[in-house]
C-alpha cells in the first residue's frame, strides 16, 4: 500500500494517509483547514455571493491540483467531498435531509444523538477524531459568520439559507463552560414548508372539529399553546396563524427564525438580536415586543415566551389586542403561572393583579408529544380563590 505526499505551502512534504483513504478525513480536513484560515476570504466571498458556486469550485479544484498531487481520480474525488462538506454539513447532511429526523445533539465526536418522530435514539453517524470534529466547529462557525471566542463561549445562530427544506438553528457551547473538553452542538431543523392545519389533522396531531374550534377561538381572542420540548407548540401556531384573514396585519416576535408564513399578505416578522463581547448592539424579544406594539397590527404574535417580554405581550392583550404565544410549561393549569412570573421581572404590578389580566388569553392549548391534549376556555377570575377559572372544552 503505497503512500501519498502533500507540499505544503512552506515547500516541505508531508505524507497525509494512504493511497485507499487519500481522498479521506485527512485529506479534507487540511483542505477544509486550508479554507477556514489562508483562504478564508475566498469562502467568505461564496457566502457573501461575491463570486459564484462555480467559480470558488474552480478555484479549489486548482488549489488541490497545486498543493495535493495525487492522481486525477482522487483530486476529483477530494473536491467532491471538499463540495459536499461547504454547501452542506459534513457528516450531519444525510441527518439534515431526513426529514424524519427533528433535531440532532452532537454530545461528542463519536456520540451524535437525533430526535427522530418524537423518540431519541443514536445516530448512524460520527466524526473520526475530535480534531475534524472541532474543525467542523469552527467552519460552520466561519460559514455563518459567528464569533466563539472566548468571549462569545455559547452562540445562537440560525441558517435559513443552505437547506432548500428546512431553517436551521444552531447552539454551540465551547469547552469554556463545557465541563468535559468538546463543544456540544445542538441543531433544531424547521421545516420551511411548514404543515397546515389539514397536514396535521392527517399526522393526528388532532380531529377536523378539534381543528375547527381551534380556528374560531384562534380569531376570537388571544390564544396561549403551552407543553414541552419538541411537544409542537410552534407547529400548531405556524399553522394556526395561516387561517387569519388576509385582511388581519400580523406581526411576529421571535428569538429564532421559525415561524414563517406561506400564503398570508400581512405578515411581518421580528428576531432578536444577541449582543456579544465584540458586538454590543443587541435587540432582545422585549425590545422588538415594544417596537411591534406601535406598527399598527391586529394580531401579535410571540414566538416564544421566555422573559420579560410576557408583560408587554400581557398588556397588548389585555388592552383588547389579539395576541397568540408559545410557552414552555410542564402542564397547562402551570403555563397562567409561568408566563405572570416572566412578566414580573419588569412588571410594578402584582401577582394577583397580572393573574387577572391573563383572563384576557382566552384559550389556553396544552401539547404533548406531538398532540393536543386539552383545550380550556378562560371564563374569568374568581376573587375568593384568587386563581383563574378554567373550563375543558378538549
Amino acid at each position: 500500500m503505497c503512500t501519498v505526499s502533500v507540499r505544503n505551502r512552506k515547500g516541505g512534504m508531508k505524507n497525509i494517509y494512504t493511497q485507499q483513504n487519500a481522498a479521506g478525513t485527512d485529506l479534507l480536513q487540511a483542505l477544509v483547514d486550508d479554507y477556514t484560515t489562508q483562504k478564508q476570504q475566498s469562502l467568505m466571498q461564496m457566502r457573501k455571493g461575491q463570486i459564484t458556486r462555480e467559480a470558488f469550485l474552480a478555484e479549489a479544484a486548482g488549489h488541490i491540483a497545486t498543493y495535493y498531487p495525487s492522481s486525477k481520480e482522487m483530486q476529483k474525488k477530494l473536491l467532491e467531498d471538499f463540495e459536499r462538506y461547504i454547501f452542506g454539513y459534513s457528516r450531519l447532511s444525510e441527518l439534515i435531509d431526513d426529514r424524519s429526523v427533528s433535531d440532532i445533539r452532537v454530545v461528542s465526536y463519536d456520540n451524535i444523538r437525533i430526535k427522530r418522530r418524537g423518540r431519541r435514539m443514536a445516530a448512524d453517524v460520527a466524526f473520526a477524531s475530535p480534531k475534524e470534529y472541532r474543525q467542523f466547529i469552527d467552519y460552520i462557525a466561519t460559514r455563518n459568520q459567528v464569533n466563539i471566542s472566548n468571549l462569545n463561549a455559547i452562540q445562537r445562530f440560525t441558517d435559513n439559507e443552505s437547506h432548500p427544506d428546512f431553517i436551521l438553528r444552531f447552539t454551540i457551547s465551547m469547552p469554556l463552560v463545557n465541563t468535559y473538553s468538546e463543544p456540544y452542538l445542538c441543531i433544531r431543523k424547521v421545516p420551511k414548508t411548514f404543515p397546515q392545519l389539514t397536514d396535521l389533522i392527517e399526522q393526528e396531531m388532532l380531529d377536523r372539529d378539534t381543528a375547527e374550534l381551534l380556528v374560531r377561538r384562534f380569531r376570537q381572542g388571544s390564544t396561549l399553546i403551552c407543553g414541552g420540548n419538541s411537544s409542537g407548540k410552534t407547529t400548531l401556531l405556524n399553522a394556526l396563524k395561516e387561517t387569519l384573514p388576509d385582511d388581519v396585519a400580523v406581526l411576529v416576535a421571535q428569538q429564532a427564525d421559525e415561524l414563517t408564513t406561506r400564503f398570508h399578505p400581512d405578515m411581518m416578522f421580528l428576531h432578536s438580536l444577541p449582543g456579544t463581547g465584540e458586538q454590543q448592539v443587541s435587540y432582545d424579544l422585549e425590545h422588538i415586543s415594544i417596537a411591534g406594539l406601535t406598527m399598527d397590527v391586529d394580531f401579535f404574535i410571540i414566538g416564544e415566551v421566555k422573559g420579560a417580554e410576557a408583560l408587554y405581550l400581557l398588556n397588548a392583550a389585555y388592552t383588547g389586542q389579539l395576541c397568540a404565544a408559545t410557552i414552555h410549561a410542564p402542564s397547562a393549569d402551570r403555563a397562567p403561572d409561568k408566563l405572570v412570573d416572566y412578566a414580573m421581572y419588569e412588571s410594578r404590578y402584582s401577582r394577583d393583579e397580572l393573574m387577572k389580566m391573563m383572563d384576557c388569553f382566552q384559550t389556553l392549548i396544552f401539547m404533548e408529544h406531538y398532540k393536543v391534549k386539552e383545550i380550556f376556555a378562560c371564563r374569568g377570575w374568581d376573587p375568593q380563590k384568587r386563581d383563574l377559572i378554567y373550563e375543558k372544552i378538549f
